[in-house]
């Protein structure tokens, strides 16, 4: 073979081995301070080579180190509920031409530790698994992780079967784990890896009014979900009434 051929086949391996950090942002419910600071936090808890690319309606603002692309249209019927069917977006057979293995990270999860465990993992397609009902199958989307183009199937299913879909799955990580397990293609991440703020580190009533939420050992990353961010961390309440929230200075400390 010539030379200049094994230096071709070397460059085109390693494109396919790149590893691509995906988030996406739509509307205005979270500014560009959440990609930025997202971007600072894989920077710091890596050893890994990764290109940042945010899929978004809106660009300003966002570090021009990210890279940013259009939402690719969902082609949904008009006034279909969101419910955050938008994600299965990042399942574009070619996704602006981006080859290698992409890791989903949700715009307000909190990196505390080093991730690299996240792209060496073995698995085709890598989920959290529900904390709350563990016999499910069902994964938690805000960090998951899979080959670019390697399910070219999901999306055209979804379109084609979106009335029976939307009635039975309550949301899109429901339909993808579904779709996924099909396949049997479907692995969950190390439990210890991802916790969530709201079950794993916020203290019980009466206990939350003067202990501050613990940090779970081995965690590596934080998952907020339903009615508290990581600002409503950093500086208390946020929480429903039966869910007292006291600052948490070692998120405030991660979330920059």
């Amino acid at each position: 073979m010539a030379l200049h051929e094994t230096e071709m086949n070397s460059q085109s391996s390693l494109m396919q081995e790149q590893n691509v950090v995906l988030c996406m942002k739509w509307g205005t419910k979270y500014g560009s301070e959440y990609v930025n600071r997202l971007y600072n936090m894989v920077k710091r808890h890596t050893t890994v080579d990764f290109k940042m690319v945010c899929l978004t309606d809106r660009t300003e603002g966002i570090n021009p180190e990210v890279e940013c692309f259009p939402i690719p249209p969902l082609a949904l019927p008009e006034g279909a509920p969101e419910r955050g069917w938008n994600k299965l977006s990042t399942f574009e057979p070619d996704l602006y031409g981006l080859k290698g293995n992409a890791l989903f990270l949700d715009l307000d999860v909190v990196i505390i530790d080093n991730i690299d465990c996240f792209f060496q993992e073995k698995g085709e397609f890598l989920i959290i698994h529900d904390w709350k009902r563990p016999w499910r199958i069902t994964g938690n989307s805000s960090v998951y992780r899979f080959k670019l183009g390697a399910f070219p199937g999901i999306l055209p299913y979804f379109r084609e079967h979106f009335d029976e879909i939307r009635q039975k799955f309550r949301n899109e990580q429901a339909y993808l784990s579904w779709f996924v397990h099909k396949e049997g293609k479907l692995s969950y991440w190390n439990d210890q890896w991802c916790k969530s703020y709201k079950y794993h580190c916020l203290r019980k009533i009466p206990f939350a009014y003067f202990q501050a939420p613990v940090k779970p050992e081995g965690v590596k990353i934080i998952i907020f979900h339903g009615e508290i961010n990581p600002p409503d961390a950093i500086n208390g309440g946020g929480g429903k009434w039966y869910r007292y929230v006291l600052p948490s200075d070692w998120i405030k400390d991660a979330w920059q």
